[in-house]
């Protein structure tokens, strides 16, 4: 069976369009026509049965949005752990899909398994919608045979990330349009009101104080050459993005970011826990562990962290021990070791790392909530400081004006 898409028109001319399954583009006009309905286009959502085409490219560039792909996965998760058999529950997930999209990519993914593929290679060709973490999870449950237990872990891990991302993205709204409405009234200042103001008192013919001057110096500059200066800005953004593209120059830049002070203990954090959550899931759901560990070290972000961490699967694979493994490495946090140190010696190791993910990951919302809320006063404290510097600027002058000679 195959997806296509379609466009008809009813008895009463009306067009209709949307999805049907069929195992050709001529059983799909004939399914139509059975439905009362006259098919001006079939298209099928693979060309040749593989590759995405026209709604479905749309799919694969935009995704389809965390709480659709948190709906997904827990639906899956429901029925394959209810023992439901993968196709059916694809096409029943796509049944109940609220945007064509997502059905769409459900029938899509149902078609790939019904040609002989498994799950994981099928999310495979769709890695703009499935993260490298989603893949290699549903890759390890696979292969361990203990895809339901793995699923209803990796839901409630696209919950949480959901709803985190969230939270934090409401609580940087109110912080970034204050900057925004601030810096426009800044440079609005500094352009149009200030030079006007400021004529005022040299036209006495007195020398203005060294604040007063500068900020004259600062809206003539804006005024010069502020376009210059924000399209070199924007370029050079433009060639950083371009330049972290590059596998070596992402590399030295992961590298730096996981050493450098300011960010080194963030960096680190955030991938161990990344790192330790999605080990501690596949451990549990009995994956065996020279799996899990390629797995884990597929989903984490930065590229010299995940170089340490695939060290450590191929030290474990030698036979040294994950604990010392890990501790060579140099990038895990020391408590974290020691959770999976005392793990491996009770023969629980399973359950530490559920512990040790568990604590990383309160500690990590604990850092990004501090960060978050240093925000809001930080943004508070700059612009008004800008602002108080503008205030005197103008005050300064009024103050001595008696002293000016005319």
């Amino acid at each position: 069976m195959a997806a296509f898409t379609y466009k008809a028109v009813d008895k009463t001319g009306a067009s209709t369009s949307g999805l049907i399954e069929a195992s050709s583009p001529t059983a799909a006009r004939q399914e139509l026509r059975a439905r009362a309905l006259l098919p001006l286009s079939v298209e099928p959502t693979r060309k040749g049965g593989l590759g995405a085409v026209s709604i479905f490219r749309k799919t694969r560039s935009r995704g389809i949005g965390g709480r659709a792909l948190t709906v997904v996965t827990r639906q899956l998760a429901t029925l394959i752990g209810a023992g439901v058999r993968i196709e059916d529950a694809l096409k029943t997930v796509a049944d109940q899909a609220s945007s064509p999209r997502v059905a769409s990519l459900m029938l899509t993914l149902r078609a790939d398994v019904l040609d002989g593929q498994g799950l994981a290679p099928a999310l495979d060709a769709h890695p703009h919608v499935f993260g490298a973490f989603y893949r290699a999870s549903v890759k390890a449950g696979e292969t361990s045979g203990r895809l339901g237990d793995v699923m209803d872990h990796l839901a409630d891990f696209v919950e949480t990330r959901s709803k985190n991302q969230q939270t934090v993205q409401l609580a940087l709204l109110y912080p970034a349009i204050l900057a925004l409405v601030s810096l426009g009234v800044i440079v609005a200042l500094l352009v149009y009101v200030v030079p006007d103001i400021v004529k005022v008192f040299t036209s006495r013919g007195a020398e203005l104080p060294l604040l007063t001057r500068s900020l004259i110096s600062i809206s003539d500059f804006v005024a010069s050459y502020g376009l210059i200066v924000l399209a070199i800005v924007i370029g050079m953004i433009t060639l950083a993005g371009w330049l972290l593209q590059r596998p070596a120059m992402r590399l030295m830049f992961d590298r730096w970011t996981a050493r450098a002070w300011p960010m080194r203990h963030f960096v680190l954090k955030s991938n161990a826990t990344q790192f330790a959550g999605t080990l501690a899931t596949l451990t549990v759901s009995r994956v065996p562990l020279s799996e899990a560990l390629e797995a884990s070290s597929d989903t984490i972000a930065n590229r010299f962290i995940r170089a340490k961490a695939q060290a450590v699967g191929a030290r474990v694979r030698e036979g040294t021990a994950l604990s010392k493994a890990m501790h060579q490495a140099a990038v895990f946090p020391p408590l974290l070791v020691a959770m999976v140190a005392s793990g491996e010696a009770g023969g629980t190791l399973g359950a530490s790392l559920t512990r040790a993910a568990a604590d990383q990951a309160r500690d990590l919302d604990a850092l990004v909530a501090a960060l978050v809320a240093l925000v809001e006063p930080a943004v508070l404290l700059l612009m008004g400081g800008v602002v108080m510097l503008l205030v005197l600027s103008i005050l300064l002058p009024i103050v001595n004006l008696n002293n000016l000679v005319i």
